[in-house]
């Protein structure tokens, strides 16, 4: 029982971590720069928001009784570049839209149901299971927003994990400290808030 509880604990702080992630490197952008793709091929921040609001509505609605791959989910049109309001609140919406629903999905979850089946597309998956997938599915994207954001930001990016030749430093720091059990996003989070 304990070891389940400390990775529902622990899943939970990763989720949010890499939420926060996404919001600090949106927030350093001008609102027009969310939606701007590079070419036909390339997912604007606004788009990846779009799909990443349509995967958590429909993996975590009713997630315990109904397959993660909702009947009103479109998609394909979660890549279109439509959007309704296009502007950088609409997004961050449709953002919250989507973490709302996801975390009050995990948040309510028991121990002893981790190890039920869920269906995705017809697959059985543990509880367990769907929550791995995304903890590598939503990270993936969070990356994509940074990395994207960085690249579009034309001042000076403020850094959202160890800044560009200051590793010694942090790794002094962390070592002057004594030794401890924590979950690394705990000072990660104290940083970036």
């Amino acid at each position: 029982m304990e070891a389940t509880n400390s990775y529902l604990e622990s899943v939970k702080k990763q989720f949010l971590y890499y939420k926060t992630l996404g919001e600090k490197a949106m927030d350093q952008l001008e609102p027009e720069q969310l939606f701007v793709s590079i070419n036909e091929d390339t997912n604007s921040i606004a788009t990846i928001v779009k799909h990443l609001s349509g995967n958590m509505l429909s993996r975590w609605t009713d997630f315990l009784t109904t397959d993660g791959e909702k009947e009103w989910r479109n998609r394909d049109s979660e890549f279109d570049s439509h959007f309704y309001g296009n502007d950088k609140d609409s997004i961050m919406k449709l953002w919250e839209k989507g973490w709302d629903c996801f975390l009050e999905a995990l948040n309510g979850l028991k121990t002893e149901q981790l190890s039920e089946i869920i269906y995705i597309r017809n697959e059985g998956h543990s509880v367990i299971e769907a929550i791995n997938r995304q903890l590598a599915h939503y990270p993936y994207h969070v990356g994509q927003i940074v990395f994207y954001a960085k690249m579009l930001k034309n001042s000076e990016w403020t850094s959202l994990s160890i800044p560009k030749n200051k590793s010694n430093s942090y790794n002094s720091e962390k070592f002057s400290k004594e030794k401890s059990i924590q979950h690394f996003t705990d000072d990660e989070m104290n940083k970036l808030n």
